[in-house]
């Protein structure tokens, strides 16, 4: 017949459970075969195995392919059913070393092998246990003769062996358990006269000492209560005739008179061969036992009353599960009478269609002793039947036992109709379902944006047709390729991190991407996504003008940002040529004046003067203007703001006027600050004058020093937690207009009348704060005044450093010391060979730093001293005073400026530096100092 399993032993039909699964088993796949080439022997073996009631397993062939029955599959535990159709070398792998022996033994000679009690470490439960069994090893012959397998009978004894193992552990034990045990233990004579042993716990129950000595039975039943002698002492003939029996009795403690309830069993004890060796009982105290069954036939009357109160059927089953009562309104419901429904009687008031289902599911639970629960019809009175749940509960009594059973029964019967109503509700939800679906399926038709369902490899598996009117791709030529086949080329690698990202459920939300039309030119396309099921689903809005506008506002704000760069610029370099071209014209119309050959020495000395003086206030501008760009070279030294302040108080009243009071507010303790001290000074002149200017020359001017501060946010710049110094200028002037307020440290920005300030004190400042790691803030109320804070970073309490005093000689100038001058503009580095021949020295030019290294050669011994520019093409001043510095340490080098980026960022690393312009004076004292005399050599 078509499909028909393949053919086995007939052996199997009647084979149990083993045989079934013997049935089932694939056989091919071991060295056996197929069932229909087993050879006969191995059959009728397995054939006698599964027939017995024994432990019994045949292990057949060289590989010992084990098959056996039910009840040698109880015996290897956790083993079945695994072991079946296994080689017995990987069954028993644990203990193989010990009975592998006895199986070659077997297949090798033919010997049967018979074992007693041999002990054992199997893994039968998951973990190594120890077992003994008793077993023997049987040759079965092949067709051939010869032996092709082994025919194995197993019985475990590892319960006999313990047992007898422990025999005598098992006897101190039981003393041990008989002196401590709260019952009383008894042993007497098999004659019943005399007792041979009494526990000591009837000192405590029976509460007479007398009775610890051995003594007969009658003075032990002269304390049983007079109304149950008789049912104790009918207890005696049975005991004496070889029965266990239990009696319980009443006893009359003769210590204080109380009544004790007893519950004694008796029993014969025997030897091996049934003689009777004596009696033995256990009396156990029940007093406790019988006060809480008082109390529960008290509860008990208690719950039929709580019952029969109740609206809901009640009613209380025996332990077999027999019903035995309920309560009124059941009666009322089915018109029976009491008693009619007792028993089984109370199925002819259930549906007949669902009788068995009801039974079936009671059987159930009494088999298993769990909770009842079921629902079906009961007939009320007038013949309408309504649905009911029915809710059964086991009652336990103290051993854990089933002793009753408790259940109610809840009309369910309006609840059912609501679920008729529900299932044609879902009826309709289906069809809803449905007709939504068909909207969702119009939406992907029809969105005007991208829709996706792709693979977590990156697969389209369907696309909506909008990829046709965005991309110009057909849809069906999408689905089934890679999404690089598609995306514009430099984006394929984030998109590939994306799609990663979207599978992992790392939902995308706004991710943006080219992906590439069918007419080649790229389309913007911002992706969200969700994933479910391991699909994406992908959303994309084609962003491709919004992109190209914000691209056309970007150049717009650029363009817009370099015309106002452009007009700081225009402003900056206006106001420089401005201030510029008023001192260039001093110094023009007083040189026109000196090359009079008829010019007054007292006039010639006023326009040296003027030329003079205006190259100071020059180099004052350009200062102001490096300190705004902080681009100044600043000369840090560590100094106590608390002693430089008080020093400054009384410039500042100078500077002020008699008719401005200067209050100052200093604290009692040093305040240490690192920065240019000249600057610091500088910066608060200028605050000074602003506010002197401020005050019209008059009011109060508040000089205020905190220490350990933090520095706020400053505009839009973050706060520093510090510490920093915060040195304040208060003053009780007119206050800066609110407009004006964020223009006030633009370089010649000033709100004062023309001619009275120049713009560039301010803009010191704020370069002076910001270079030195600080700010400056400013507070201002019009009509009320203005406060400027100096913030300066504090350091710790160091020895402060001085300013280093000018030394002079009474030299004014050289006596024939060598100097290089390194300078890469020639007329400048002519000019400045000139004035040091002038002053007494030997110069020598050179144009950049490379030449000048040249010059200075391994050991620079052809030159007493180095004056070099910073800024020069190549290597700069300061990286070439390094170099000198490393090939010949003692040889000073003096660095000129007149502006560098590389001084204002990095310092002068300790050389000497001459800032431009510089007069002749000042290089003559500088040289004087660094320079030593040619003896000195």
């Amino acid at each position: 017949m078509a499909g028909a399993p393949a053919a086995f032993p007939h052996v199997f039909l009647r084979g149990g459970r083993m045989g079934a699964r013997m049935r089932e088993h694939d056989w091919s796949g071991t060295t056996l075969g197929p069932t229909g080439s087993w050879p006969a022997t191995l059959t009728a073996a397995i054939g006698i195995m599964l027939q017995a009631a024994s432990p019994m397993a045949v292990y057949w062939g060289p590989d010992l392919i084990i098959l056996y029955n039910d009840a040698w599959a109880s015996v290897v535990g956790a083993k079945h059913p695994g072991a079946l159709g296994r080689p017995a070398r990987e069954v028993f792998h644990e203990a193989w070393h010990e009975i592998g022996p006895l199986f070659a033994r077997v297949m090798s000679g033919g010997d049967a092998v018979e074992v007693q009690d041999q002990h054992l470490l199997l893994d039968r439960n998951g973990v190594l246990e120890d077992a003994w069994f008793a077993y023997s090893l049987n040759p079965v012959l092949d067709i051939d003769g010869q032996v092709g397998g082994v025919f194995n009978v197993a019985q475990d004894t590892t319960h006999r062996a313990l047992a007898t193992a422990g025999l005598q552990a098992s006897e101190e034990r039981f003393r041990s358990f008989a002196e401590n045990s709260a019952n009383v233990l008894w042993i007497a004579d098999p004659k019943g006269g005399r007792l041979e042993y009494l526990s000591r716990a009837y000192e405590r129950v029976w509460g007479d000492r007398r009775e610890l000595v051995m003594d007969d039975l009658g003075r032990w039943a002269s304390l049983v209560h007079p109304d149950d002698r008789g049912r104790a002492g009918a207890a005696m003939p049975r005991l004496l005739a070889g029965e266990t029996h239990t009696v319980e009795y009443r006893i009359v403690r003769p210590d204080d008179g109380s009544v004790r309830h007893i519950r004694d069993t008796g029993f014969p004890i025997r030897d091996e061969s049934g003689r009777l060796l004596r009696l033995g009982g256990i009396a156990q105290d029940v007093t406790d036992e019988r006060a809480r069954e008082e109390a529960l036939r008290a509860s008990e009357e208690q719950f039929r009353a709580v019952a029969q109160a109740t609206p809901n059927h009640v009613w209380a089953a025996r332990p077999e599960g027999h019903l035995h009562w309920f309560n009124d309104p059941v009666y009322a419901y089915s018109g029976a009478r009491p008693g009619d429904l007792d028993g089984w009687a109370w199925a002819d008031i259930v549906h007949p269609d669902d009788r068995g289902a009801a039974a079936e599911a009671w059987r159930r639970s009494l088999d298993a002793g769990t909770d009842y629960e079921t629902e079906f019809r009961i007939r009320r009175a007038d013949g309408v039947y309504r649905w009911f749940l029915i809710r059964g509960k086991p009652v336990r009594g103290t051993d854990g036992s089933v002793a009753g059973w408790v259940g109610t029964n809840t009309d369910i019967d309006d609840r059912k109709r609501v679920m008729v109503d529900f299932v044609l509700f879902n009826e309709t939800l289906e069809r809803r379902v449905a007709e939504r679906t068909a909207e969702h399926d119009r939406v992907w038709r029809n969105s005007r944006d991208l829709l996706v369902v792709m693979d977590a490899q990156g697969i389209f598996q369907a696309v909506n047709p909008a990829w046709s009117a965005i991309l110009g791709h057909d849809p069906a030529g999408v689905v089934g390729h890679h999404f690089s086949a598609f995306v514009w080329p430099e984006d394929a690698a984030p998109t590939q991190e994306a799609v990663e990202a979207a599978a992992a459920a790392r939902d995308l939300t706004s991710f943006e991407n080219r992906y590439r039309h069918a007419d080649g030119t790229p389309r913007w396309i911002s992706w969200h996504s969700s994933v479910e099921g391991g699909l994406i689903f992908g959303y994309g809005r084609d962003v491709t003008a919004e992109k190209e506008k914000s691209a056309a506002l970007a150049q717009a704000e650029d363009a817009l940002r370099q015309s106002q760069k452009m007009e700081a610029v225009g402003q900056l370099t206006g106001g420089v040529a401005h201030d510029f071209n008023n001192l260039l014209t001093i110094i023009r119309s007083s040189i026109d004046f000196l090359r009079r050959p008829d010019l007054a020495e007292e006039r010639r000395r006023r326009y040296l003067d003027a030329v003079s003086d205006t190259v100071d206030r020059a180099a004052k501008l350009t200062g102001q203007l490096l300190s705004f760009a902080r681009r100044q070279a600043l000369m840090p030294v560590t100094f106590d703001a608390v002693d430089c302040l008080r020093g400054m108080a009384e410039m500042l009243d100078s500077i002020s006027g008699a008719r401005i009071r200067v209050v100052t507010e200093m604290p009692d303790a040093a305040c240490f600050v690192h920065a240019d001290r000249s600057q610091f000074e500088t910066a608060l002149v200028n605050m000074a004058v602003n506010a002197r200017d401020a005050m019209d020359g008059e009011g109060a001017l508040t000089l205020r020093l905190a220490c350990g501060v933090a520095k706020p946010a400053i505009r839009g710049h973050a706060e520093a937690p510090g510490p920093f110094a915060a040195v304040s200028l208060a003053d009780t002037g007119c206050g800066i207009p609110p407009e004006a307020a964020g223009r006030i440290f633009e370089p010649f920005y000033t709100t004062k009348e023309v001619g009275k300030g120049t713009g560039l004190g301010l803009s010191q400042v704020f370069g002076f704060a910001k270079q030195s790691g600080g700010d400056v803030d400013v507070e201002s109320e019009i009509g009320q005044g203005t406060t400027f804070t100096l913030y300066l970073p504090e350091t710790g309490a160091v020895d402060c450093e001085k300013p280093r005093p000018v030394e002079t000689t009474g030299a004014t100038g050289g006596t024939g010391q060598r100097v290089l001058v390194v300078e890469d503009n020639v007329e400048v580095g002519r000019f400045a060979a000139r004035i040091l021949d002038d002053l007494g020295y030997e110069a020598t030019l050179a144009s950049n730093a490379a030449e000048a290294l040249e010059r200075i050669g391994a050991d620079g011994s052809g030159f007493d001293a180095v004056f070099s520019d910073v800024v020069m093409p190549g290597m700069n001043g300061v990286d070439l005073a390094r170099e000198i510095r490393r090939r010949r340490p003692g040889l000073a080098v003096v660095l000129t400026s007149g502006y560098s980026h590389v001084l204002a960022q990095e310092g002068t690393h300790g050389f000497e530096l001459l800032h431009k312009p510089y007069s002749a004076d000042q290089l003559s004292r500088i040289l004087q100092r660094v320079v030593a005399p040619p003896s000195e050599h």
